[in-house]
């Protein structure tokens, strides 16, 4: 007989959580909890769960979010490489999708049209550039 439903049985036959986790070595919180899940359920059985696990852990996002503040026109993929080597595999579409979701936006680095870089060309070679 499964453990859970050895906890479910001696719990039917009046036994205390204090009583029931000695009995069976199995901490007092976890027969509450499978108790609980019993009364509520009617199963002890693992229940799908709601919502899918996230991918990144807390401690990655404040990593990550303070690495932002540090640098705000840091790239995702640079994040994902200073994230590598701290051993944290992530795709880059979870970056931005944890960083959207803290209000963090564009993390790709803006294309320099070719007018900007030919008035700068223009600009290092007039005499106004030359003078200084």
């Amino acid at each position: 007989m499964p453990r859970r439903l050895r906890i479910v049985d001696l719990h039917k036959a009046g036994k205390g959580y204090k009583s029931i986790s000695k009995s069976l070595d199995v901490h007092q919180s976890t027969v509450r909890q499978i108790v609980y899940k019993w009364r509520k359920f009617s199963t002890v059985a693992t229940l799908p769960r709601s919502v899918r696990p996230a991918k990144m852990t807390a401690r990655a996002q404040r990593r990550m979010l303070n690495e932002v503040k540090k640098n705000p026109r840091v790239s995702a993929k640079d994040l994902q490489k200073s994230l590598e080597h701290a051993n944290i595999s992530v795709e880059e579409s979870a970056i931005h999708k944890t960083l959207n979701k803290n209000g963090v936006h564009g993390r790709t680095p803006q294309r320099k049209t070719v007018f900007l870089l030919s008035k700068k060309k223009h600009c290092c070679t007039s005499e106004v550039c030359k003078r200084t």
